[in-house]
């Protein structure tokens, strides 16, 4: 016996494709394939079939009229004149091309003459024939008639554009509820229902236990609802998940539609915007309408930045009057005007920042779920689903790759994980091993490797000073990151590399930020300590010093004469307007202390460089030979680091 919650989501399709009643899609289709058809037999016949010949007045007066072979003329809608040839005369030599024209009678017209003004031509006629007797002129007789040629030639090329403009707007309302050629306008949400249900679920998701949690406790609400409303609880109206791209804002969607008994409605922000005007807003009404007609249900909208986007001033000269009609519909529907007990709206963005304040308010959307990297156990997590279905080798260890993966999402794990899948399927490998995932995460993170690159001798050297100037540098500064590795085989759009280990961190201090701007500024430095002089190399590095060293003193307070305190704009205005925080004199300040902050650095990083300038040497020579160099290697040169992290790297500074 079903509840009648139940039957409430039971529903069957209106047109089925065995159904009785099925519309029939294809019959448009064939109407068109044999208006089609008939057009070409009738052009074919027009072209091909009896036509008379075709002259200038010059021609007929010097060939048929000076003859006196005419034996009629008839002027036609004013416009043409048909000429018949007297029977007696068809058989002329000068007539013999008539032939091939005239296979079942002779009867004519013969030949047409296209008339400028029929003055002109009567005149022409008149002065052509002064001489001959009255009884003997040829008389004109006007005719007006209907050519069912002509008029068929207008009609049946636009009834095959309107047979085909009704396939084609019937192929566009395909994707609605009934397939009509209107429903462009309707809503083009994806239903998923019990029957049809996704084949994710909550066990496919790691690493989210928070958002898991607050996700699973609505599904439960729209389950037991009774459970919460005995207590006076009200079910929340809308969920927006947030978080960096790849961090699993739909994956958890899909998850809630394999797991909730319910109707599930899902498409994307985008679906919304449409070049016809009012679309947008009618498509938002349908959807809710849709919505409430198979409650309770669940509606998802992803990257609802796309119809959502902020309608404050800054945004003004951005303006999308189709847009904001769209959003305020969505407002309207999201606000409760119209009754939608059971309905419940999931969005997903990775761009809240630039969403309207009014969508954003509790009674719209009541719980913001906040998604982030997640951290190495989490890591761990999302690392045995990926590899779950992978055919694995015994010598895989999960804990390490994790390790070697900080600041991962799961996207780029997911990634990893079929990498190192086609990889040993190029090998020919029987499974997926250890070395695969390495080479997998080498791949990803640092680009294609480039072995066949062409690099001269003198370009290979300083490429090896560089990357060793790196190396010893950070090797020297204890607030650096982990160095495991040093590359000159070219990756990417990298021509050598040094890789780290980003230490998982929430903050970072003043020390820390000095000491990496350092050890960014290590291969510029031993360039000119080697050769007097540098290269275009450190293009790179200087970028990210640069950008690290005005976030210093402009955003985090930290340069002693600017003092404790922040030009950064979270809301983004700013930029939007070209308008500067702060004064001119405030920006010579910035600019003066970025520039000298750096310049200490390059000189500090100079210092150390001098210091150790035996070990820069053997590293280097050591980079030619053998073009990487592992951690094992490093100390061997470089001695013991005291560092206590694990070693691996999935952070590099290209050259």
């Amino acid at each position: 016996m079903k509840t009648d919650q139940q039957k409430r989501i039971t529903f069957k399709n209106p047109y089925k494709k065995n159904g009785r009643n099925s519309p029939n899609k294809k019959q448009p289709l064939l109407w068109f394939y044999i208006l089609l058809i008939l057009f070409i037999i009738f052009s074919l016949i027009t072209n091909y079939g009896y036509r008379p010949k075709e002259i200038s007045w010059m021609e007929f007066n010097r060939d048929i009229l000076s003859q006196n072979d005419v034996e009629k003329i008839d002027v036609i809608n004013q416009s043409v004149a048909r000429i018949y040839i007297k029977k007696d005369r068809l058989s002329a030599p000068e007539y013999k091309d008539l032939e091939s024209r005239f296979t079942s009678s002779n009867s004519g017209p013969h030949y047409l003459i296209q008339l400028g003004t029929l003055e002109n031509f009567e005149r022409k006629l008149e002065e052509a024939q002064k001489d001959l007797p009255v009884e003997d002129r040829i008389q004109i007789r006007y005719v007006n008639e209907i050519s069912w040629t002509n008029i068929l030639s207008w009609i049946i090329p636009i009834v095959l554009i309107f047979f085909l403009w009704i396939f084609l707007l019937g192929s566009m309302g395909a994707r609605g509820r009934a397939g009509s050629i209107f429903n462009f306008t309707k809503s083009t949400a994806k239903l998923t229902t019990r029957e049809t249900k996704s084949s994710t679920t909550f066990n496919d998701i790691a690493g989210l236990k928070e958002a898991k949690a607050e996700i699973m406790e609505i599904v439960d609400f729209l389950k037991n609802p009774k459970h919460y409303t005995r207590l006076g609880a009200k079910i929340p109206r809308g969920v927006m998940l947030v978080g960096p791209p790849g961090t699993g804002k739909t994956l958890l969607a899909k998850a809630v539609a394999g797991e909730a008994q319910v109707p599930f409605f899902s498409l994307s922000g985008s679906e919304f915007v449409e070049m016809f005007v009012g679309v947008g807003a009618s498509r938002v009404r349908d959807l809710f309408k849709q919505a409430k007609e198979h409650a309770p249900s669940i509606i998802f909208i992803d990257e609802i930045d796309a119809v959502g986007r902020s309608r404050n001033r800054a945004n003004l000269f951005q303006a999308n009057d189709e847009r904001e009609n769209t959003l305020n519909q969505l407002l309207a529907e999201l606000d409760g005007f119209g009754v939608n007990t059971g309905v419940i709206v999931l969005a997903a963005t990775n761009r809240a920042d630039i969403l309207d304040k009014a969508l954003l308010r509790p009674g719209r959307f009541d719980r913001h779920i906040y998604l982030e990297l997640p951290n190495k156990k989490e890591r761990v997590e999302i690392f045995e689903v990926h590899i779950r279905p992978l055919k694995k080798s015994k010598d895989i260890d999960i804990e390490t790759l994790a390790t070697l993966c900080p600041g991962f999402s799961g996207a780029d794990i997911a990634n990893i994980c079929n990498e190192a899948a086609l990889i040993a399927a190029r090998k020919k490998e029987k499974e997926v091993h250890q070395s695969d995932f390495m080479a997998a995460r080498d791949r990803i993170v640092g680009g294609l490797e480039r072995k066949n690159r062409i690099t001269s001798p003198k370009e290979k050297e300083i490429i090896a000073y560089h990357e060793a100037g790196h190396a010893v540098a950070s090797w020297y500064l204890k607030n650096v990151d982990s160095l495991v590795k040093v590359s000159i085989i070219p990756r990417g759009k990298s021509l050598g590399s040094a890789w780290y280990l980003p230490e998982e961190r929430q903050l970072v201090t003043k020390s820390q930020f000095l000491d990496q701007i350092c050890a960014s500024l290590g291969g510029r430095a031993a360039e000119e300590i080697i050769f007097k002089d540098v290269s275009s190399g450190a293009l790179d590095d200087l970028e990210k010093v640069t950008k690290q060293a005005y976030s210093m003193v402009a955003y985090f307070g930290l340069d002693e004469e600017i003092g404790p305190i922040s030009f950064y704009d979270s809301t983004g205005k700013n930029e939007q307007l070209l308008v500067k925080p702060y004064s001119e004199e405030t920006a010579r300040k910035i600019d003066k202390n970025v520039r000298d902050l750096i310049c200490k650095a390059y000189d500090r990083t100079t210092k150390i460089l001098l210091e150790h300038a035996d070990e820069l040497e053997k590293l280097t020579r050591l980079l030619i030979k053998k073009e990487v160099v592992e951690e094992n290697e490093l100390k061997k040169i470089l001695g013991k680091r005291n560092d206590k992290r694990p070693v691996s790297s999935t952070k590099k500074v290209k050259t």
